[in-house]
This record gives structure tokens, C-alpha cells and sequence, in this order.
């Protein structure tokens, strides 16, 4: 059986929409990144980089979201564009984007507008903007087209909808979902799937930590070490 290594965030809850909508068997196993367990040396044998998600599959053992969104589409053949070269490079294009843009300055916005130290206004202005930009392309993209590959629903309308739910915090903009439409309509689609609801539903089966002390962030940023060496 899968085992589907999981934390209740935009990356994770990407993956756990594909297999639910494939219907495939998993074992969920938790990783409680505000206590740490992303650190541990179980955790690192199974992904070196310390985040999730990751899978085992047999011998198979993938790390990074979009890198799983793949290999479960072609395990699978579903959710993928016809085996063309304009469509298939259409879906290498967009997930490429979600995953090293979309992804990486949503984050960032979060990171720097919610939980880093002032000074942060040039960096809060930089993510803000970025992200901006790149939701604003989706939110385009979105307006011609159903499905951010044509008529047909895609893992990378998953890898999409991973990040989406998060917008309205990113952005600290409580009007975002007025200016990105076309978004809305495809998160508020998905949403409705049996499929995204039970996995939006996998957060209620542990106890994450949701509280955001000193200890969790001394283990959600552990550069901050750094900082606190140079200040002593």
C-alpha cells in the first residue's frame, strides 16, 4: 500500500486530492511539522529535504509535490492531457509554473507577511507583488478556458487548487477572491468534488499542533538560529 507522508498545507493537500480521486489505496502517515517531526531521521530517509509530501510506493519513493502529481498520473494514466506534444507540453508548462512559482511566492508572501520579524516591508512588497503576479496569470489563463489545460480536469488543476484555498491569507487581501474570478470558480468546482472533500478532510484525522509558539517556530524556521547567535 501507498504510504502518503502528510501535513495539512497547500503542497500535501494536492497530492491527497489525486489519490483520492483515483481511488487509490494509501495509509496516511502524519508529520507534524510544527513539532518537528520533519527533522526526524525517519522523515529524512524518506525525503532529504525535510518537507512534505512524500510517498513510498513499493520500491518507489518520490519527494516534492508536483514530482508525485506525475508519477501517480502516469502509475495511473488519469488526469493527464492526450499524449501530444502541444498538449503534453502544455501540462509541463503550467505544473512547472504552479510548482516554481506559484508555489515558492505564495509561500514566501505567507512566510513574510504573517510570521517573519520586522523589518519586512520591502520583503512583504516583493512576495505580495510576485504572488500577485502570478495568480493574476492563472486567474487569466482561467477566464478562457474551463480547466487550466482546456475542457478536461488535470493534475494540474489539483496542483492549482493545493495553493488556492490559501489566497485570502497570502494576500491579507479580503476582497482576493473579487479580483480572481475565474480562480474562485475553479476552486469552488473542485471543492465540490467528493473527492476534494475527502481530502480536505484528512487534517481531522490526527491532532496536528496548530499553534504557532516559540517551539514550532523554532522548528518551521530554524535559521533563525543563525540570527540568535549573531545577536548573543
Amino acid at each position: 500500500m501507498i504510504k502518503f507522508f502528510y501535513h495539512p498545507s497547500p503542497n500535501p493537500a494536492k497530492v491527497a486530492l489525486f489519490l483520492e480521486e483515483a481511488e487509490l489505496p494509501y495509509e496516511m502517515v502524519p508529520v507534524d511539522t510544527r513539532k518537528g517531526e520533519q527533522h526526524t531521521d525517519a522523515f529524512r530517509s524518506v525525503n532529504p529535504n525535510g518537507k512534505t509530501p512524500a510517498l513510498v510506493d513499493g520500491d518507489a519513493v518520490i519527494f516534492d509535490s508536483n514530482a508525485i502529481l506525475l508519477y501517480l498520473a502516469e502509475k495511473t494514466g488519469r488526469f493527464l492531457p492526450a499524449n501530444e506534444p502541444a498538449a503534453r507540453g502544455d501540462m509541463y508548462s503550467w505544473l512547472m509554473f504552479v510548482a516554481t512559482g506559484v508555489g515558492p511566492y505564495s509561500g514566501q508572501c505567507v512566510h513574510f507577511r504573517h510570521f517573519a520579524p520586522e523589518p519586512k516591508t520591502y520583503a512583504v512588497n516583493r512576495y505580495d507583488f510576485e504572488a500577485w503576479r502570478h495568480w493574476n496569470i492563472i486567474n487569466d489563463r482561467l477566464s478562457q478556458r474551463r480547466y487550466m489545460l482546456g475542457d478536461t480536469y488535470t493534475l494540474v488543476d489539483m496542483a492549482v487548487w493545493g495553493w488556492a484555498g490559501v489566497v485570502p491569507f497570502l494576500t491579507g487581501d479580503p476582497e482576493a477572491w473579487e479580483k480572481l474570478p475565474h480562480l474562485k470558480r475553479l476552486f469552488d468546482e473542485i471543492n465540490a468534488r467528493p473527492a476534494a472533500q475527502r481530502a480536505t478532510a484528512l487534517r481531522t484525522r490526527h491532532a496536528f499542533k496548530t499553534e504557532m509558539d516559540e517551539a514550532a517556530r523554532r522548528e518551521m524556521f530554524p535559521q533563525n538560529a543563525r540570527l540568535d547567535a549573531t545577536a548573543s
